[in-house]
């Protein structure tokens, strides 16, 4: 009876020390964004050693997805599913807004981080597969580059700086890939 009790307390434990260590990292990946994240920086941040870290991820890639996996938990990526394009540009938008200083850290590194790009291929993917729905309907053309582009996270921060709503920018977006669609 002793040793069961014993088990299940060292399991808690360590499920603490490994909430600890994804919490500290995603902390770390808005305020710096991961390529900038150090083990230690983490280590110390969690109240934990550098090879606690590694014990529990013994990888980037282990990490980064248990990292993007709590950051998914905490702001759900938005489900497009069956709405028009111009409402499913908005709803995204409104999403890269609420978290845009993590958006920003994960674009930029993951140009340079090769596990981020694979923990971030599922949402590329996704993203993808909207474009190409919506340019069905649209009737193709160049609609389908058009709606990714007006997907992509870069395309709203650079609508955003030119001072314009998520629903303007949605509409713009919208009214530009009928265009491309009527142009093909």
């Amino acid at each position: 009876m002793t040793r069961r009790y014993e088990l299940r307390e060292r399991a808690a434990r360590m499920e603490e020390t490994r909430r600890r260590i994804v919490e500290a990292t995603v902390a770390l990946h808005e305020a710096v964004g991961p390529a900038r994240t150090t083990v230690a920086a983490i280590a110390e941040r969690a109240g934990v050693s550098r090879p606690t870290v590694y014990a529990q991820f013994p990888d980037d890639l282990s990490l980064l997805s248990a990292c993007g996996a709590r950051f998914e938990e905490l702001h759900p990526f938005p489900t497009l599913g069956d709405l028009a394009l111009e409402p499913a540009l908005a709803r995204m938008y409104d999403h890269y807004a609420e978290n845009q200083r993590m958006l920003a850290h994960i674009d930029r590194d993951a140009r340079v981080l090769p596990a981020l790009a694979e923990v971030m291929r599922p949402a590329h993917e996704y993203l993808d597969a909207v474009a190409s729905k919506h340019a069905e309907t649209l009737g193709g053309g160049e609609s389908r580059a058009t709606i990714r582009l007006a997907l992509d996270f870069a395309t709203w921060e650079r609508l955003d700086a030119e001072g314009l709503t998520a629903s303007e920018a949605a509409a713009l977006m919208a009214r530009l890939a009928s265009c491309a669609a009527r142009a093909g």
